[in-house]
C-alpha cells in the first residue's frame, strides 16, 4: 500500500468518523434518552438533559483530538529522533571515513621521509628522516589503529640502520671504537622507548642491532626482542625490558641501574659474562 493511499484512507475515516460525531451531537440525545425527551415543544427540562449531553460529547470530543494530537506530536518525535541518529551516525561515519583518508595520507608522507633518498646532502635526508619519525610518533599516538603498523616500521627502521656487527668483531672493539648512534636510529628507539601503553598483537623485534651508547634510559620495551643485540655502553638506567628475550645479547659497560629484567631470557654466555647484575639495584 502507497504512502498516498494510506493517506486518503486515513482521509477518509477522519471525515466519517466526523460526520458520526456531528450525528450524535444532534440526535445523540434522543437515542440515549428518548423515553424522556419530546421531539416537539421542548421544556426547560429538556434543554437541560439535552444540553448536557452536547456538553458532554464536545468536551469528550476535545479530549479525544488533544489525545489525538499528543499522539501524532509523540510520532513525529520519535520519527524526528530517529532521523537525527541516522544523520549523527552518517555524520559520524563520514567524519570517521576522513579521518581514515587523513590519517593515511600522512602515513604515506611519514614513510616517504623515511625512505628519502633522493638527496646528495646526508644533513638533508637526516633531518627528512627526523621528521617522518616523529610523524610516526604522532600518528602511533592519534591513531590506535595504527599503533602496531607505526611500532614495527620504526623497529624495521632500527634494524636496517643499525644492524650488529661481527659478534667477535665487536667485543675486541675498544671504547673509542664503538660510535654512537645515528640521530635517526636515536630518535626511533627513543619514539619506541615511550610509546603508550597499549596491548600489542607483536613483539618490538630489535634483534640483531648495533645499539652502541643509545640513550634508553627508562624506555619501555618489556617483551622486546632482543637477540643478538649489541648494547655495549648502553644506558638503560630504569629500562622496563620484562620479559624480554635477551638471549645473546651484549651488555658490555652498559649502564643497567634500576634495569628491569623480571621474567626476561637471561640464557646464553655473552650474558653472563658482560651483564653486571650487582648494578641492577
Amino acid at each position: 500500500m502507497t504512502t498516498v493511499t494510506k493517506k486518503f484512507l486515513w482521509g477518509l475515516l477522519a471525515l466519517i468518523a466526523l460526520g458520526l460525531y456531528v450525528i450524535l451531537i444532534w440526535k445523540g440525545p434522543w437515542w440515549f434518552d428518548g423515553a424522556h425527551l419530546r421531539k416537539k415543544d421542548l421544556q426547560p427540562a429538556d434543554g437541560v438533559v439535552i444540553t448536557g449531553f452536547r456538553t458532554m460529547l464536545v468536551a469528550l470530543g476535545v479530549a479525544v483530538t488533544a489525545g489525538i494530537g499528543l499522539l501524532y506530536t509523540h510520532r513525529n518525535h520519535q520519527h524526528a529522533l530517529t532521523q537525527f541518529e541516522h544523520t549523527r551516525e552518517k555524520d559520524r561515519e563520514q567524519a570517521e571515513l576522513a579521518r581514515e583518508d587523513q590519517v593515511t595520507g600522512r602515513y604515506v608522507e611519514a614513510i616517504k621521509l623515511l625512505a628519502v633518498q633522493d638527496s646528495d646532502d646526508e644533513g638533508v635526508r637526516l633531518t627528512e628522516r627526523l621528521g617522518g619519525i616523529y610523524a610516526l610518533e604522532r600518528i602511533m599516538r592519534d591513531s590506535e589503529k595504527d599503533h602496531d603498523t607505526v611500532v614495527q616500521v620504526l623497529a624495521a627502521f632500527v634494524r636496517q640502520h643499525a644492524p650488529a656487527p661481527d659478534p667477535e668483531v665487536a667485543e675486541t672493539s675498544g671504547d673509542t671504537d664503538l660510535p654512537g648512534p645515528k640521530d635517526d636510529v636515536q630518535a626511533a628507539l627513543t619514539v619506541l622507548g615511550r610509546r603508550p601503553w597499549r596491548n600489542e598483537s607483536q613483539v618490538v623485534d630489535l634483534s640483531f642491532t648495533a645499539l652502541w651508547r643509545v640513550d634508553s634510559a627508562r624506555a619501555r620495551l618489556a617483551g622486546a626482542n632482543l637477540f643478538g643485540a649489541d648494547l655495549q655502553r648502553a644506558d638503560l638506567t630504569g629500562a622496563d625490558l620484562k620479559s624480554a628475550r635477551l638471549s645473546a645479547a651484549t651488555f658490555t659497560g652498559a649502564q643497567v641501574k634500576g634495569l628491569d629484567l623480571r621474567g626476561a631470557d637471561l640464557t646464553g654466555e655473552r650474558i653472563a659474562a658482560h651483564l653486571d647484575v650487582s648494578q641492577l639495584l
